[in-house]
């Protein structure tokens, strides 16, 4: 069984300036402002509207992510219905095959970390569904019958698209600190990101910041395919 902590691949593309210049055009139609743009893209405008709640217009443009967590985070994630959504199929993916090293993958609950009696539970449990999980397979079972028995804690690759409305909306909802501890664990660095790449359009949203640094899940650059970037 291999153990993983959370992350978020991040493609370097996304977001980048010309984003935030085609959105101050398409903006700028509703005013028939457009003569007042500039060469560079200018923040205070689309930040005032949205301060309007006039947040229709940050709709034309998406970004997308992948999200390395666990089934159940996953299960989170995509109650967000206006989205995109490619995610790695328990259905076909069977773990005992040598591309997945014999074995299945699992995300560590950071909460358990430093209780001992805890995560030593939370580990033989993952252990023994992995054990009869394999066994399954060896009998006969089928991948997506075998399945029912696999941990909440399988890790899991979701590639998730959403507009840029709805990215808001997400990071108000699940960096908030009434969500799921492991939710927090992924969408506060990547709020963060979000932050440092378009703050006009990301930096009115609160989160929780209290949750520990150190248990925050990796934000990883990649190239447009989600090849981390060296």
């Amino acid at each position: 069984m291999i153990i993983l902590q959370p992350q978020v691949l991040v493609p370097e593309s996304e977001l980048d300036a010309l984003l935030f210049r085609k959105l101050e055009r398409y903006a700028r139609t509703c005013y028939k402002s457009e003569d007042k743009m500039k060469e560079a893209s200018d923040p205070n405008f689309l930040k005032s509207k949205l301060t309007m709640g006039h947040e229709s217009i940050i709709e034309h443009e998406k970004a997308t992510v992948m999200f390395i967590v666990d089934r159940g985070i996953s299960h989170e994630i995509v109650r967000h219905r206006i989205a995109a959504y490619s995610q790695e199929s328990t259905r076909y993916c069977r773990y005992s095959q040598n591309k997945f090293g014999n074995e299945i993958s699992v995300i560590e609950p950071y909460f358990f970390k430093g209780r001992d009696e805890s995560y030593q539970l939370w580990k033989e449990a993952c252990l023994g569904a992995e054990k009869n999980y394999m066994i399954m397979l060896e009998s006969g079972c089928s991948a997506q019958e075998a399945r029912s028995i696999l941990p909440n804690s399988l890790k899991t690759e979701l590639v998730v698209t959403y507009n840029l409305r709805e990215w808001r909306h997400f990071f108000r909802l699940r960096a908030d600190i009434a969500a799921h501890p492991q939710m927090r664990q992924a969408a506060i660095p990547l709020l963060l990101y979000f932050q440092s790449k378009m703050p006009s359009l990301f930096d009115d949203i609160e989160y929780d910041r209290d949750f520990p640094v150190e248990h925050y899940a990796q934000i990883v650059l990649t190239d447009d395919i989600f090849n981390p970037v060296v």
